[in-house]
């Protein structure tokens, strides 16, 4: 178990490389394929308001945020928000963009489990995130004090390893829930005729990539949850001694 916990703590800083080099692969295949026009001619809030009256949403709202990639749905007012480099583009990457973003609107309204778990564990992550970094510097300092505060530190520790075991869930939770609105976008544009074959498989290059930063995020809170119950059990082996 110490073997496996050690070396899932040691992928930590392959991991964080491995997120940039793919978040700057998102990018450039966004930037990529939002010069390809789709064939249907419309823009990504055309389509994606198209996609939500198919669907009965008529009462789901479409704004534009600031941003690269910044394209999200709020389901607090029932928004679906898309980026500048989205919302009046007519390319190929902005209109799955803009589906995927409805995807997540359809989810709500399908009562989709894991996106309402996720939904119902933002506050708690919130503040527990706030506590992750207080709590394990606590730690550090009183281990390092004197040794008669080692038993503190464990607790501190604890509190930290318990904070951040709420975030992987999260992270968890959020992968089921980004795909699944994916390939949920992929039939939306598919069954209603918005992209043809060929610009499906462009299409899912371009979420493909998308879903890729959030199975690292995914596996980087692991091997970073992993660290924290390093420190966890050596704080308690060093108060035994």
């Amino acid at each position: 178990m110490d073997l496996l916990i050690i070396i899932l703590a040691s992928l930590s800083l392959p991991l964080f490389f491995a997120m940039i080099f793919v978040s700057i692969s998102v990018k450039t295949t966004f930037s990529k394929y939002n010069q390809t026009s789709a064939s249907c001619g419309l823009s990504a809030k055309e389509v994606a308001r198209r996609i939500l009256d198919a669907n009965g949403l008529y009462t789901v709202q479409i704004a534009s945020c600031a941003g690269v990639l910044s394209d999200h749905y709020d389901p607090r007012n029932n928004t679906v928000y898309l980026s500048s480099a989205t919302i009046n583009s007519n390319s190929i990457a902005a209109i799955s963009v803009a589906a995927h973003e409805v995807g997540h609107a359809i989810q709500h309204a399908d009562d989709y489990a894991p996106i309402k778990f996720r939904s119902a564990l933002v506050p708690i992550v919130n503040f527990a995130s706030k506590l992750i970094t207080p709590f394990l510097i606590l730690g550090i300092l009183f281990e390092f004090i004197a040794v008669f505060s080692v038993n503190v530190s464990s607790i501190f520790y604890l509190i930290a390893f318990v904070c951040y075991a709420i975030y992987c869930l999260f992270t968890l939770v959020t992968l089921p829930c980004e795909y699944n609105a994916s390939r949920r976008a992929k039939d939306q544009l598919s069954d209603l005729g918005f992209l043809a074959d060929d610009e499906i498989a462009i299409s899912s290059k371009v979420l493909g990539k998308a879903a890729q930063t959030y199975l690292l995020s995914f596996l980087y809170s692991l091997a970073q949850l992993a660290r924290i119950l390093l420190m966890l059990l050596s704080s308690k082996r060093n108060n035994r001694r």
